[in-house]
C-alpha cells in the first residue's frame, strides 16, 4: 500500500496511472469555511481553462489515519460481486415497486454491457445513471448535510448527487468486469464562472486509465459524454482512491479533512455488502 505525498505534476490536469507517485494538482481557491461535498448542476459554457499546481502538507497523524483508511478501501475494492436478486427484493421492500423496477432496469443494462468493449462499457453506465437518476441534493434526498448513498440507495430513491452517481458507476463498471487498478473515484473542485474566475464547488468523477500511460477517460453526471481528463480543464482534482492506494493533492486554501469524506466511503462498503454488492 503507497500513500505518496511528492510534489504534483505541472503538466496535466490528471496523473497518468504511471505518474502515481505524483499527487493531483489543486488550484487554490477562496477558503468559504465549507467543505462539504455537495455539488450542483454547472453550465457548460462556464467551464474555465488553466490551471497550476502546489503540493499539500498533511500533518503524522492524519497520514496514519489516511494509511488506514487505504488499506479498508483496498479491502472492500480488490473484488467486485453482486446478489443483484437480493438486490432488487429489497429496493421493493425499501421503494416500493419503482425502486424495484430502477435496479431491475440496471440489472438489465449490466446484462447488455457485459460482452461490449471497456469504452462502450464505459459509456452506457454513463448513460443509465445519468439518464435514470434526477440531480438533487443530500439535504433534499436524505435530510442530511452529507450522505453518500449505496447503488442500491441511489436506484431506489431516483436521486442522488455527484458521489451517489459516481460510487453507482464506480461499482457497476466493477461488476462489468473492469479491473479496480483501471478505475480512481476522484475527488475535484469544479471551477465556475470562466477562465479568471475563483469560485468552485466541490464535485466528484470517476476516471478510467485505458492503460498505465493514458490520460483518465472522466465519467461525470454533468456531462453525457465520456471525455478525456485533457478535455476537463474545469476540474481540479484534490485526492482519488481505488484499491491499490490513494492520492493526495491539495491548497492552503483549503480546510478539508480527506480522512472524513473516506469514512463515508466506510460506511457505504458496509450497507452494500448488507445489501447485496461486495
Amino acid at each position: 500500500m503507497r500513500l505518496n505525498l511528492a510534489a504534483p505534476p505541472t503538466t496535466q490536469h490528471f496523473p497518468s496511472d504511471k505518474a502515481r507517485r505524483n499527487p493531483c494538482g489543486l488550484r487554490p481557491i477562496p477558503d468559504n469555511g465549507d467543505e462539504r461535498t455537495t455539488c450542483r448542476p454547472m453550465p457548460t459554457h462556464l467551464l474555465p481553462h488553466g490551471m497550476f499546481s502546489r503540493p499539500c502538507r498533511l500533518g503524522n497523524a492524519a497520514l496514519i489515519r489516511l494509511a488506514g483508511l487505504c488499506v479498508l478501501i483496498g479491502v472492500g475494492l480488490a473484488t467486485a460481486s453482486g446478489d443483484t436478486d437480493l438486490m432488487e427484493r429489497l429496493a421493493g421492500e425499501r421503494f416500493g415497486a419503482a425502486g424495484s423496477a430502477s435496479v431491475r432496469a440496471w440489472r438489465q443494462m449490466i446484462a447488455d454491457a457485459l460482452p461490449l468493449d471497456d469504452l462502450e462499457k464505459l459509456q452506457r453506465t454513463n448513460t443509465f445513471f445519468n439518464r435514470r437518476i434526477s440531480f438533487d441534493d443530500d439535504a433534499t434526498v436524505w435530510k442530511e448535510a452529507d450522505y453518500w448513498a449505496t447503488p442500491l440507495e441511489t436506484l431506489g430513491r431516483g436521486a442522488g448527487d455527484c458521489e451517489d452517481f459516481s460510487i453507482a458507476k464506480y461499482m457497476s463498471l466493477r461488476l462489468l468486469g473492469i479491473p479496480a487498478d483501471k478505475l480512481r473515484l476522484i475527488y475535484v473542485r469544479a471551477q465556475i464562472g470562466g477562465a479568471q474566475s475563483t469560485l468552485s464547488q466541490a464535485h466528484m468523477v470517476v476516471g478510467f486509465y485505458p492503460s498505465p500511460e493514458a490520460e483518465p477517460l472522466v465519467l461525470d453526471n454533468l456531462i453525457g459524454e465520456v471525455r478525456p481528463a485533457g478535455r476537463r480543464p474545469d476540474l481540479y482534482p484534490i485526492f482519488s482512491f481505488n484499491s491499490a492506494g490513494l492520492w493526495i493533492g491539495g491548497a492552503t486554501a483549503s480546510s478539508a479533512d480527506p480522512t472524513a469524506r473516506l469514512s463515508r466511503w466506510r460506511s457505504v462498503l458496509v450497507r452494500m455488502q448488507q445489501e447485496g454488492l461486495q
